[in-house]
């Protein structure tokens, strides 16, 4: 998505706008050339701040300082932008009770932060000849799970793989 440039100065392409200054004083609706007098005058720039409204808002202010508080911002709302990872838990039909336990608490503590769980069944040699083995592993994995996510997509087979995806569940 392309960035929405920010006209300044002699770019406002505007005959009038409404003009805020830099101590936030609203110096009314003026023409262009005011505006951009009254911004030299002070040695800063005029920046259009909101180019859709009737007339267009511009503010007087020092534009690499507005561009850097810009940036800051954009960097804050990104660090608390929620990131789901993808992890994934193997199993094969044969997995032992002790190992599916800790394979299921493994995915407990991934759901635990946050990240969805993918749950990947193998098939080796002939085990794929029975794939309902598979289907109760990782309906009994779902089961102990379902307190902390809800099941995304369903065990589905895929060559020798069965895969099934489990996603956290909504915190309230």
């Amino acid at each position: 998505m392309a960035k929405p440039e920010t006209n300044i100065n002699r770019a406002i392409r505007a005959r009038e706008v409404r003009v805020i200054d830099d101590e936030s004083q609203q110096l009314g609706v003026m023409s262009l050339t005011d505006a951009l007098a009254a911004a030299e005058e002070r040695g800063l720039d005029l920046v259009e701040v909101s180019p859709n409204a009737n007339p267009p808002v511009c503010r007087i202010m020092d534009f690499g300082k507005y561009m850097y508080q810009q940036s800051k911002k954009a960097a804050e709302a990104k660090k608390k932008m929620a990131r789901v990872e993808l992890k994934e838990v193997k199993m094969r039909p044969k997995t032992d009770e002790h190992d599916f336990q800790v394979k299921v608490r493994n995915a407990r503590r991934f759901l635990e932060d946050g990240n969805k769980v993918k749950f990947t069944m193998m098939f080796r040699g002939r085990e794929v000849t029975h794939p309902e083995r598979g289907h109760l592993l990782l309906d009994r994995a779902a089961e102990g799970v379902a307190d902390l996510g809800q099941v995304e997509s369903r065990p589905s087979l895929q060559g020798r793989f069965m895969t099934m995806i489990v996603a956290p569940a909504k915190k309230s």
